[in-house]
């Protein structure tokens, strides 16, 4: 993470926005087109992890006419015109780890009842602190690790759609997919955070669901004057 100087720590329990920024080409221009209120486990110079509770509100990209992108065909996933849209997060709730400066962050699912699912190795850029949370850029790119260690790449066709369309560009591309190998060489030898015992943690019960801001949207600077 950038800016970790200037940002006090946050403590356990405390509230803050875990955002992404639209990729600057696209039609959201880099803007936040995804936020996500989440609470503080740990904050510590070798690791931030927050918990996204089941319920939380959190602002998504959809296309104009209100459809789930993922619904759009691949072809024009990217290039059809989007906006924003508030839902809930459905399901159970994300353990998110970001480690400083590392182009992925790392998120565990659970299924119904506390039974590990998987894994979740989200490339994007290094999180940049500010006072009320961090900021990425998604990189298409994903992989998914199983509980025995096995993994496997995931959404290498959108990776390749957004090349095609001009979201990103070779050289850009070519440093994701490196950081990529990078994560699996972790992965491999079962490096931290996987070798962590993170699947076992639990949320506090008596932490309360964040509130999604009127001014989530609000660039770092603005938020700050």
């Amino acid at each position: 993470m950038t800016g970790t100087e200037r940002i006090a720590r946050w403590t356990r329990g405390d509230h803050i926005l875990w955002r992404y920024r639209g990729h600057a080409p696209d039609l959201s221009g880099g803007a936040v087109h995804i936020c996500r209120p989440v609470t503080v486990v740990q904050d510590t110079e070798e690791l931030l992890a927050v918990w996204m509770a089941p319920g939380t509100e959190c602002v998504r990209p959809v296309l104009a006419d209100g459809t789930p992108v993922h619904e759009e065909p691949l072809a024009t996933r990217y290039t059809a015109p989007r906006t924003t849209a508030v839902s809930r997060w459905f399901g159970t709730g994300v353990l998110k780890l970001a480690r400083p400066g590392e182009p992925w962050s790392v998120w565990l699912f659970w299924e119904r009842g506390w039974r590990f699912k998987n894994w979740y190795v989200n490339l994007e850029e290094p999180h940049t602190r500010w006072a009320g949370g961090v900021d990425s850029e998604d990189h298409f790119l994903d992989i998914a690790v199983r509980p025995d260690r096995s993994w496997s790449w995931l959404d290498e066709d959108e990776f390749d759609q957004a090349q095609r369309v001009g979201l990103m560009n070779s050289e850009k591309a070519r440093g994701v997919r490196e950081a990529g190998e990078a994560a699996v060489e972790v992965i491999r030898a079962w490096g931290a955070p996987f070798r962590d015992g993170w699947e076992h943690w639990r949320p506090d019960p008596a932490w309360l669901v964040p509130q999604l801001p009127s001014d989530w949207g609000r660039t770092a600077a603005e938020l700050a004057s």
